[in-house]
């Protein structure tokens, strides 16, 4: 869309006018409404699933008490509290990180094949989680996820410069295959130092992704970086909204495409720093949600973005609990499951040039 001299020069009121009218056309709030309150109600129901599916079969009413009535007395109350929820709740906050990651960057970059996975993000951050195990072993799961934040900003830094290189400049498969690319140095690097400091054991459900591990003390520390960057995510909705619609438009609405950038930038490094530090470098889950989200709710990232709290949660607790059901007592990785569903939709949106439903 051109810009004509006249819509630069436009007052503020006219400014805000023209932007109500670009993104309301673009809306569904009686969609967005409806599925946030059924997949709201979806997600409780497959939590209380979830924390009730294992080894030891407890019912949901013994869920419920443990829950709210929790007795140190009682075997499956301290299953519960101290194995069952953290794990739970861990799936659900690492889906949601993942799907609005995925969401900015689509919105952002107007890259319908954007995801941390596919881009180097969570590779860059498993490796730096590698080279953390090698040379500082010991370290504190706080400083863990600040090395993953380095490495998903490497991986990113290299995606675009390498991306960047051609003179026809970023197309979505373009920047695709850098991270394609990029993924496989970093994932070469990673597994070189897993291998020469005998690190594969500590290293190995990074790679296959897992959230058996997470404890609480896991989610007190990402839990006020990840509330901080949901809001930073709501906060920038309406200008991505913009900016889905191209640089032109939102400059000509009054906007700064630069900072807008920067700031959704660092809130997608944050986001997929936390998610790989805890689940491992599990790709295709901010592909698919975002997608599927747009489908349901329309292209107002006002929507998108909270749905993509929701959905990418409820997605990621299923997929958990599928990882348990495939093959009892041994554990899928969820890792391997997701990849299942996730190559075949990255081909089907491949097919069809990035487009979606």
């Amino acid at each position: 869309m051109i810009i004509s001299k006249k819509e630069y020069l436009m007052p503020a009121t006219e400014h805000e006018a023209h932007e109500n009218v670009e993104i309301e056309a673009k809306s569904k709030p009686v969609a967005g409404v409806t599925v946030l309150i059924l997949g709201t109600m979806a997600l409780l129901l497959c939590i209380g699933l979830s924390i009730s599916f294992g080894a030891a079969d407890i019912d949901l009413l013994t869920v419920w008490s443990a829950v709210f009535s929790f007795s140190g007395e009682v075997t499956a109350h301290q299953i519960i509290q101290e194995i069952r929820l953290p794990r739970v709740l861990g799936a659900a906050i690492i889906g949601a990180c993942f799907a609005v990651a995925g969401a900015i960057m689509q919105g952002m970059t107007r890259n319908p094949l954007a995801d941390s996975g596919l881009l180097g993000l969570n590779a860059g951050a498993a490796f730096m989680v590698a080279v953390s195990l090698a040379f500082f072993p010991g370290l504190s799961y706080k400083y863990l996820m600040l090395f993953a934040f380095v490495g998903a900003a490497i991986g990113t830094v290299l995606v675009f410069g390498i991306g960047s290189m051609s003179r026809a400049g970023l197309t979505p498969m373009r920047l695709v295959l850098a991270g394609a690319a990029v993924s496989a140095l970093l994932s070469s690097l990673s597994q070189s130092i897993a291998l020469h400091f005998d690190l594969a054991q500590d290293l190995a459900f990074w790679f296959a992704g897992d959230v058996s591990g997470t404890t609480w003390d896991n989610l007190k520390l990402m839990l006020p970086w990840v509330v901080i960057s949901f809001i930073g995510a709501l906060f920038l909705s309406r200008s991505i909204t913009l900016l889905s619609l191209g640089d032109e438009v939102a400059i000509g609405l009054g906007k700064r495409p630069g900072l807008i950038k920067l700031a959704g930038s660092l809130l997608v490094l944050i986001l997929a720093g936390i998610a790989v530090s805890v689940v491992g470098a599990v790709s295709f889950v901010g592909l698919m949600i975002p997608h599927i989200t747009r489908f349901l709710v329309g292209h107002d990232y006002r929507w998108i973005i909270p749905n993509s709290i929701v959905i990418g949660s409820l997605f990621m607790v299923l997929a958990d609990l599928c990882a348990r059901m495939v093959n009892p007592p041994n554990e899928t990785p969820i890792g391997a499951l997701i990849a299942l569903i996730g190559v075949p939709f990255f081909l089907y949106l491949a097919r069809k040039g990035g487009r979606g439903f």
